[in-house]
Order: C-alpha cells, then structure tokens, then sequence
C-alpha cells in the first residue's frame, strides 16, 4: 500500500493519499494539469471563502505505473480543522466547513508541494481604531484640524452638526469655514462618522459594509462673556426701626464664561446719595445713616458688577443693575375700633322690626383708627353676618373713619324669626403682609310689630256629622296661628258669610258646633259649605272654608206605591215592582227584592236588584199555565218584600197580582225586524227616515230627468197644477183599521192586550188600583179615525201671465205628484179607507209597534207628496 502525504500552513495541515490494491515496486502518483484545471493534484488551487459548504471544489486524479486501482483519502493532523472530504473512489473533493481568509489564507504542501489559495471575499465590515474617539477644542477655534482618523480610508461621514466636516480620504474632522464653536451656547457636540469599504463579492452578490463611529468634541470656554445679574430686579426696605448698618439687598452677578470664571467686583456708581453702601465681594447693600436722615421715601441705586483677572485687576467685562430701596413706616400698629368712651369691642342698638330699607342705624357710634402711616394704615371694613341684610359704609379706610350702618332688607329684620341680630365688624388690612386685623360685635335688639296675620293651620276643613246627632255637638276644631307677639298675637274666630245658620264656632277655641235647636237630616241636605275667620285685635285676619257633610243614617222603611200591586204578564215578558227608600245614600237606601210567598209556588222568579218579576224557563205557554192551575182565569198572587242594606235594615211587602197573557206570533220580515227593533225605537225610526230619504232621492232624479228633457225640447210648457179639494167634515169618511190590541202604559208589557178574533177584543181597565184583569166581550172597539189631509197649497192667482213670464218653478221643474196628478185626484177627492188585512189578528203584543210604524209611514209618505201640490 502506497501513501502519499501533503502537510498543509497556517495551522491546517492534511495529507492526501491513495493506496494500491496489492504490493508494488512503484508508487502511485498524482496527474499534474496546472493551476487553472479542476482535476489532478490541486496544485497552486484557489477557492473563495464565502465557497458555500457542500459544494464540489476539485478532483483528484492518479494512476499506479502497475495499473492497480488507487483509493482517494485525506488525513488532518490532531488539533487542526477539517475543512474538505474526498470520496475514494472517485477523487470528489467537497468543502465540508466555513473557510475564513483571515484565518487560513493558504495551505502548504510538502513531499509534491500543492498549494491551495483561499480567495477573499466582502465578508468585514470597515472597524475604526482607537475607540473612543473624545477631543477637546477651545470655542475661539476656526476651521482647525479636530482629528485624523488612521487605519483605513473613510468613504463617506455623517454628522449631527452642520458646523463640521470630514475628508472622506484623509479621514480629517475640521470645522467648517464660517463656522464657530460657543461654550455658553453647547458645551459638546458629538459627531458620527459612517467608514464605507470598497465593496466586493459575497456569496455570488456584490455588497458594500460600513461602520460607524461616534465623535465627542468637547468645547473649552474661553474668557469672552460678560458678567450677569441673578434675581434682578432688586428691592430693599428701610424700616422706622432700621439702624445703620443694617442689610438693606443682595446683589449677586456671575461671569458668563462659566467654564472658567473670573471673580466679581461689586460697587455703587451712582444713587446711593451717601446713606448705602456696598460689599464689593459679597454685593450686600447696607444702610449708613438713620432712617429720620433720609430725605427721600425712594432710592434707586445703580450697581456695577465686573470681572476681575488673576492678579485682580479689573477687566474690560462688567455689567449694571439698579436696585430700589424703599423706606417705609413699620406696621406695629392694628386697626382699632372706639366708641364714644375709647376703645369699644361691642355695640349694642334697640330698634323695632322691618326699618325702611336704607335706614341708618342712629344708635350705633363707631369709630375705627389704625395710627400707621401710608399702605400700613389702609384696611377694609365688613360686616359678617346674615347676608345682604345690613351694609357698612365706609368699606376702605385710611388712618380713621366714622363707621355707618345702613339698612338692606327690611323683610329680613324680623322680630318673629329672632328677637336680636349679631354681626361682626371687621376690619383688615390690605397692603400690609402682616394684616393686621380687628373685630367688633354689633347687637340690635328688635322690637315687635304687628306685622302678622293670622293663618289657618289648613286651606280648607273637611268634618263628617251623623243626621241624628243632637244639637250642640262638636262638628270639627279649626286652629290659626298668629306669630305676634302680645294682644297681637290673640286670635279670634268667627264664622264668615252666610249659609250658616246651623252652626256655631267658639271665638277663642275654634270648635265649631252645631246650634241647641239644629236638626241635621241628610235627607233634606248632606251637604254644607261656610267660611270662617281668624282676626286678631287690629283687624287683621285670613279666612278658610269648612266643609260638612252629615252622614246618613238608615231610618227609613222602603215603600211601595201601594200593598197591593196589579201587573199583566205576558208569557216570555217581565213585568217589574218597585220600592222606594227615603234615605239619602247607599247602602242606606239601596234595596233588594226577593219572593216571600208565591201561589202557586215556584212558579215565579224575581231579580234582587231591579224588582223584575219573570215566569220559570220552563213556563212557555198558556198550555203549561193551564196545567199548573185549574182556574180559569189567570191570575196569580204573590208577595214581596223590599229590604234595605242599611244597619240595622229595614224592610216592607206587598201583594202583587199578576194576570197572564200570551201574545201571538208575527210572520213576515218586516214584522220580524220590527220585533226585534221593540227595544231599540231609534233602530225603527231610522228604517224610517232611510225610506223617506230614498223617496226624496228618487224624486229628485225624477224632476232632473224631466227638466233635462225638456230644455233639449225647447218648448215651453204649461203650469200644471194639481188641486185637491177637501170634503167637509159631514162627507169625510173615517180610516178604518182592524186593530186587535190597544196601548196604555210605560212598560212594553202593559202597553198592549192582545184579544181572541173569534171570542171578541179585550176591554183593558187601566186602574192602577185594580190592575188589568181577563175578560171577554163580543162587542169590538171603536177603531180610531185618521186625521184628515191638510188642503192643498195653491198658488197665488194671477192674471193670465204670458208664458215668458211665468214663474220657472211652475213652468220649468216637474214634480213627482205630476205624474201622480190622476190617480191622486182621484184618490183625495174619494174618502179613503185602509184596512188591514186580518192576518193582523196574529200580531202579538210588542207588534203594535209595527202598527204604529205603518200608520206613522204612510202619513209621512202622503204629506211629502202634498208638499209637491
């Protein structure tokens, strides 16, 4: 086995070799094909760095002189890197590992030196050299080298600051011409500086890489700033108590290079007039001489400041200030209030309720002093109290002032709310920073008026009595109240108007009660309504309305019209009894109905509430009636009793007798809806006022009809009239009707009696006493005669007026009873009779309403068609 060995610098060493298949007098070896050529021994061969791992690089070539088969191998030495892996067979070397020019840049081969070159590739970026960068330059400095960036070539800068600039070469930072650095405006300036390289390949694609770096370009202050004041403006006092030497201000002033300061000298230049002076290194002002020397009450001094250079001289650097001084009065002395015997801290006044608004207050005598001088003596004045009742005057004093009060609201000094009123005085001062302050209490002691009318605890009073409550007793307890004091506090009662005759009230109390002889019934009136009055001993007084309703009490039996009671039933139909109870309201005087006794019994039913009295569901018929009794007639008796709901209750009876009818079946429609109109006459009386409505409508078309026809005609026409003569009373003949029944009565019930057509008509006694009662008579009754038609309405005469002047009406306008103008002729000049059919007999009662309605019909129909006449 042959082993061929290629040692490798730069701390990567490998061996390259391939092995024979069996022993041989001579090695195998590797093809050499030149640098440029991707196979063979990897003589002088170059790869770039960014080589991504896994791809190809070469392929070794060799052969054996025997013509044996070689193997491909590669062997690292312990501790170095294996960047490549070759495939034994076929010689494929593949990049297994990152490779980094600046770690390993070539490889070195021993035995057949093979050298492999790693190419660079733009995988840095540029790195700046001596980090930080900080350099220190004096403000006066203009256009001068700051710093010179070494170590590699600066491409391109950026700054935050427009007053540098950079040679993008060079790598120099100067200040830009024109441009100059102030201390007192920045201290600092940091600048950045981007480094740009040259760009290259990485990985297949070009890219540039920058870096940057921050410089920090310290000012130096230098001496070309003047001083400042701190704290102006400046002001002293000069006090009464002052004494020399006493520190008046403080000046205080700095050098404007505060890099490097210089001290400060401070001196007067000019103001002071001899009475202040000045510390020149400390700047405190003090006072010289007593304050009674001084002869102006302002000072204004004026102070320099200037810069002192290091052997103290003083230097062209200075600024001025003025400082004023202000001699003043001490405030030592308070606001004080006096009376008429000195110093007073209370005043008292007496004076009656509600004084006339801007009244002053006579009584009080007040002074107030304060002994300072100037702003030390000006104070205000106050009072502090019940709001916007009093005022003070003067409000803002100087020194001394004569103190009035003056009335505000009247209404709110009264005696009733508070027998005395309690301010404060006060006065404090105003421009003094110690306010001094005083205070003094006013006292008004109030007199009472009478101011007040007596009121009614209530607007109105509302009392309940019983009826039977006996004269004198208490009806209700009216209170007024009257907050006067004294006889004007006394209140009397009386009662007010009229309308009161029953009642009394007592003048001090206010009971109200009824007279000794006053009788209470509710059944005469419940209802009272009077006023009474509350005036105290001036005359002043208010009113208020009392209202009595007298309760009823149940001391009235119920009546009937009478103890015996007739009624007419008719079988399907109630007939009603009535009670009547005198006393005023419920439950007193509601009543309630029931059966005491009935013969036969259980055979009749009543309602409790309205007294209707009905038949048994199951009585029907005549048939049924007849079964229950064997009497003939039908009549039947029974009593009932009216009962009261009042405590204790009451109650009364009588004896109805009750005769019983049936009515008799109508046939037809018109029957029919009449029947059912029996309890709804305005239902009727509408049916009726329709058929009139219809007629008239159909007249109207008529006559429309006609003057239309003959206005396309064109002719003119004769007056047509119509006149009906009238029989004289002797010739009239009466309307005879066939009328089985006659009315009388309120109740649907009563109204009508119907008879039998074979046995005869029905005599009906309408005594109330006696009621109806059952009988037969063969004789019929007299039927009732119609009224007679009114004469007809002619015209007025005339003399033969041409037809162009006739009246339109008579000439233009047809009307219904034209038409109608033979047959009514005849019909008017011939005596009338209407008979009803016999199929009338079979009316029941409630039909006489269909009779009625007839009759009332064709009336209506014959004076509509007179009208026309």
């Amino acid at each position: 086995m042959c082993e061929l060995d290629t040692i490798h610098s730069m701390d990567t060493i490998f061996r390259l070799s391939f092995t024979c298949l069996w022993q041989t007098d001579y090695a195998p070896y590797f093809y050499d094909n030149g640098p440029s050529s991707t196979n063979g021994n990897m003589a002088l061969f170059s790869i770039s760095e960014d080589t991504e791992v896994g791809t190809q690089l070469y392929i070794l070539n060799g052969t054996d002189p025997e013509g044996d088969a070689v193997w491909f191998g590669l062997t690292f030495e312990k501790g170095t890197r294996e960047y490549l892996r070759v495939d034994p067979k076929s010689g494929n070397i593949t990049l297994i590992q990152e490779l980094d020019r600046e770690v390993s840049v070539t490889w070195a081969v021993v035995i057949e030196t093979i050298r492999v070159f790693v190419t660079d590739a733009n995988d840095e970026q540029p790195e700046f050299q001596n980090l930080p960068f900080t350099v220190d330059v004096p403000e006066v400095s203009i256009s001068v080298c700051i710093i010179i960036i070494q170590g590699f070539t600066v491409c391109s800068q950026g700054t935050t600051t427009t007053r540098f600039t950079i040679d993008g070469h060079s790598g120099v930072l100067r200040i830009k011409p024109g441009e100059t650095l102030d201390y007192e405006t920045t201290a600092t300036h940091f600048v950045i500086v981007v480094a740009k390289d040259g760009g290259g390949q990485y990985k297949g694609k070009h890219q540039v890489l920058t870096s940057t770096a921050t410089i920090t370009i310290n000012v130096l202050d230098a001496q070309d700033t003047p001083p400042a004041f701190v704290g102006t403006p400046y002001f002293g006092y000069v006090y009464e108590v002052s004494l020399p030497g006493s520190e008046i201000s403080t000046v205080f002033a700095k050098d404007g290079d505060e890099g490097n300061p210089n001290p400060i000298h401070y001196s007067i230049t000019n103001g002071s007039e001899g009475v202040f002076t000045i510390n020149s290194t400390s700047g405190c002002i003090s006072l010289t001489a007593y304050p009674v020397t001084l002869r102006n009450e302002l000072y204004e001094i004026q102070v320099k400041a200037t810069e002192m250079g290091q052997s103290e001289e003083l230097l062209d650097y200075y600024t001025m200030t003025v400082v004023t001084v202000r001699v003043v009065d001490l405030n030592n002395h308070p606001p004080t209030f006096y009376g008429e015997n000195g110093p007073q801290s209370q005043f008292e006044v007496t004076m009656y309720e509600h004084p006339p608004e801007g009244e002053i207050l006579r009584g009080l005598k007040i002074t107030v002093n304060d002994s300072d001088q100037g702003a030390n003596a000006k104070f205000k004045l106050r009072l502090v109290g019940p709001g916007r009742v009093l005022r003070v005057v003067p409000q803002t004093v100087l020194n001394e002032a004569q103190v009035t009060v003056i009335v505000e609201d009247s209404a709110a000094i009264d005696y009733e709310k508070g027998k005395s009123l309690t301010y404060k005085l006060l006065a404090v001062e105003i421009d003094t920073p110690e306010r001094f302050s005083a205070t003094a209490d006013i006292v008004i002691h109030l007199l009472d008026t009478n101011d007040n009318t007596p009121r009614f605890t209530s607007e109105y009073y509302i009392a309940r009595i019983p009826e039977n409550s006996p004269g004198g007793s208490n009806v209700v307890s009216v209170t007024a109240n009257d907050p006067d004091s004294g006889l004007w506090g006394e209140v009397k009662y009386s009662i007010y108007g009229s309308r009161y005759d029953l009642f009394l009230i007592h003048p001090s109390s206010g009971i109200i009660y009824t007279q000794a002889w006053a009788i209470l019934d509710a059944e005469v009136k419940s209802k009272y309504n009077f006023y009474v009055k509350a005036e105290d001993t001036e005359g002043k007084y208010s009113l208020a309305e009392v209202f009595v309703t007298v309760l009823d009490i149940n001391d009235h039996v119920p009546e009937f019209d009478d103890s015996r009671v007739e009624r007419t039933m008719v079988i399907g139909a109630p007939v009603k009894v009535e009670a009547i109870d005198a006393d005023a309201g419920s439950p007193n005087n509601i009543i309630e109905y029931s059966i005491m006794q009935a013969e036969p019994d259980n055979i009749f039913d009543i309602n409790s509430e309205t007294g209707e009295i009905n038949l048994k569901s199951y009585i029907k018929s005549m048939e049924i009636v007849q079964n229950i009794t064997k009497q003939k007639d039908c009549r039947w008796s029974l009593v009932v009793q009216a009962r009261d709901r009042g405590s204790p209750s009451f109650s009364t009876t009588a004896v109805v007798n009750i005769d019983i009818t049936e009515a008799t079946q109508v046939n037809g429609p018109m029957a029919d809806f009449l029947l059912q109109s029996r309890d709804n006459p305005m239902k009727a009386l509408g049916m009726v006022a329709g058929v009139i409505s219809i007629l008239v409508g159909i007249t109207v078309l008529i006559s429309t009809a006609t003057f239309l026809r003959n206005t396309k005609s064109n002719r003119i026409m004769p007056a047509r009239r119509i006149v009906i003569r009238r029989r004289p009373p002797r010739d009239r003949k009466p309307w005879t009707f066939n009328v089985p029944f006659r009315g009388s009565g309120n109740d649907s019930s009563n109204k009508f009696i119907v008879g039998d057509q074979e046995a005869g008509s029905v005599n009906v006694n309408l005594n109330n006493k006696g009621g109806p009662r059952c009988s037969r008579s063969k004789s019929k009754p007299t039927p009732p005669r119609a009224p007679c038609l009114p004469p007809p309405s002619c015209p007025p005469p005339s003399s033969n007026p041409r037809p162009s002047e006739r009246p339109r009406h008579w000439a233009a306008v047809p009307t219904v009873s034209e038409g109608l103008t033979s047959t009514g002729s005849r019909t008017s000049s011939q005596s009338r009779e209407i008979n009803i059919s016999s199929d009338t007999s079979r009316i029941p009662v409630s039909s006489a309403l269909v009779s009625e309605l007839k009759m009332r019909l064709e009336q209506k129909i014959i004076e509509s068609n007179s009208s026309y006449y």
